[in-house]
C-alpha cells in the first residue's frame, strides 16, 4: 500500500507531513519542506516547529529534524542509521578514524561513538545528537580528500577510503582510539590486497604533517613489513621531535624516527 492510500484517513496536517517525508531523505530540513509544499522559508520553519511540538519530529540540529516514528504517518521507517545525520549536521564532512576503520574491516573492535572530520567550525568535539555520540575534528575544507561515497538508507555519506583512514589515524592517534589500536589497524592494512604504499605517501604529503611519516615509518619498521615504505618515510623526516601518541607520557627518544616514545614502546625499537 502506498503512502497516499495509507494517509487518506489521517488529519490534513499529518497528511502534509507525510508528503514532506515521502520526498525528503532520512533527515528533514527547511529546504525539504519548501520544495515539497512550495512554501516560503519562514512558513516551512513554522511547520517544522509545529510538527516538533506535536511530537512527530525530533530536532537534531538547526533547521534539521528526524521523524520520531514514520509509521504513525503511514510509512514504516524509523531512523536506524545515525550516519544519515552527518551530511545535514556537519557538511562538508566525512566518517573517519576508528569508525571508518570498522567500515573497512581494519578492526574488529566496536566503538560507541562516530568519528567525523568536518570543515565546519567545531565548538564541542564530543556531541550527542539524537542519541548518538559524535567525535568531531575540524579541518580546512581543502584537507577533505581521499573519500568514498556510500549510501546509507536514502542518504549519501562520505567516508574516508581505507588509505586516508590510516593516514588520519597516524596524523591524530586519538581518532584511531590510541596508538596501539592504530598500530593494529596498520598491521591489518599492510596485509590487504588493496594496500597501496604510494597512496599512503601521497596522502601524507598532501596532508602536510611531518609527524605522520615518523609514526608510519616507526610502526612499519617494527612490523618488518615494507622496506621501500620505510625508505620513503625516512626521506621525508622533518626536524624536531614528535610524540608517538600525544595522549601518552613519553620519556624515551627514538633518534632514528625523531619520536618521543612511552616507555613500553621504547622496548625493542630501533634507536
Amino acid at each position: 500500500m502506498n503512502i497516499a492510500h495509507q494517509t487518506a484517513s489521517l488529519p490534513q496536517n499529518r497528511v502534509t507531513l507525510a508528503k514532506v517525508l515521502s520526498s525528503a531523505k532520512d533527515v528533514v530540513t527547511i529546504a525539504d519542506v519548501m520544495k515539497a509544499l512550495g512554501t516560503t522559508r519562514h512558513e516551512a520553519a513554522q511547520r517544522l516547529s509545529r510538527w516538533m511540538e506535536q511530537g512527530w519530529l525530533h530536532r537534531v540540529g538547526r533547521g534539521t529534524y528526524v521523524p520520531v516514528a514514520l509509521d504513525t504517518l503511514g510509512a514504516e521507517q524509523t531512523l536506524d542509521d545515525p550516519w544519515v545525520l552527518i551530511p545535514p549536521l556537519f557538511y562538508p564532512a566525512y566518517v573517519a578514524g576508528r569508525t571508518a576503520a570498522e567500515h573497512w574491516d581494519l578492526t574488529e573492535q566496536i566503538f560507541k561513538d562516530i568519528v567525523v572530520v568536518t570543515g565546519r567550525a567545531v565548538r564541542q568535539k564530543n556531541q550527542l545528537r539524537h542519541g548518538t555520540r559524535f567525535h568531531l575534528k575540524h579541518v580546512d575544507a581543502n584537507k577533505i580528500f581521499g573519500t568514498k561515497t556510500v549510501w546509507r538508507n536514502r542518504t549519501k555519506v562520505a567516508v574516508s577510503d581505507v588509505h586516508r583512514t590510516m593516514i588520519d589515524m597516524l596524523d591524530d592517534p586519538a581518532l584511531g582510539g590510541g596508538i596501539q589500536h592504530v598500530a593494529d589497524c596498520l598491521q591489518s592494512y599492510l596485509k590487504r590486497a588493496d594496500r597501496d604504499d604510494q597512496k599512503l605517501i601521497e596522502y601524507a604529503d598532501r596532508l602536510g604533517n611531518g609527524a605522520v611519516f615518523k609514526r608510519l615509518g616507526f610502526l612499519v619498521e617494527r612490523l618488518n613489513d615494507g622496506k621501500e615504505l620505510i625508505q620513503l618515510c625516512q626521506a621525508r623526516l622533518s626536524t624536531g621531535l614528535a610524540k608517538l601518541d600525544p595522549a601518552l607520557p613519553a620519556q624515551r627518544i627514538n633518534t632514528r624516527w625523531k619520536l618521543r616514545l612511552p616507555e613500553t614502546w621504547a622496548k625493542g625499537s630501533v634507536q
